[in-house]
Formats: C-alpha cells, sequence, structure tokens
C-alpha cells in the first residue's frame, strides 16, 4: 500500500477544524486512508473523532496509507496545511 509520512502544518495541530477538513476529504475520495503516529494503531482518515484520538500537535510526524497513491498525496497535503489559518 502505498504511504508517505508528513509533519503537521496546523498551528493547533489535528484537532476539530483541521480534522473536520481532512475527514471529509477523505470520505469523499472513497478508498481507504489512514493515519497514524509513532507506536501508534492508524486510525480512519474519514473520521474527524478518530483522527483528534491521535494527539498530534504541530510538528508530529504522521504516516498516511492507502490504497491509492493520488489519494494519499492528496491527504498528506492537507496534513502538511496549516488548516487553521
Amino acid at each position: 500500500m502505498p504511504s508517505t509520512t508528513v509533519t503537521v502544518g496546523s498551528s493547533v495541530g489535528l484537532h476539530a477544524r483541521p480534522a473536520a477538513v481532512i475527514a471529509a476529504r477523505a470520505a469523499e475520495l472513497g478508498s481507504e486512508i489512514t493515519l497514524s503516529v509513532p507506536d501508534e494503531e492508524p486510525v480512519d482518515a474519514g473520521s474527524a473523532l478518530m483522527i483528534m484520538t491521535l494527539g498530534a500537535e504541530r510538528g508530529t510526524e504522521v504516516t498516511v496509507e492507502g490504497e491509492d497513491e493520488a489519494h494519499v498525496a492528496e491527504i498528506a497535503a492537507l496534513v502538511a496545511q496549516d488548516l487553521d489559518a
């Protein structure tokens, strides 16, 4: 499965607003995509609540993995953006 590791860019980390934006886009893509932080189980990128359970703050490395390389790249780009700006 394609995967990439990116650094969280949002100033508040992957909390409510950034998690909601990422989850909405992941759900629209319609393929299985997960997010994970080191030493933790992956979570469904289509669920804002599950994304928030990662506790990923700005600067945390997050691995994005999925079935489709283009979808993984798109979600990874969102994780790396400051979605609270």
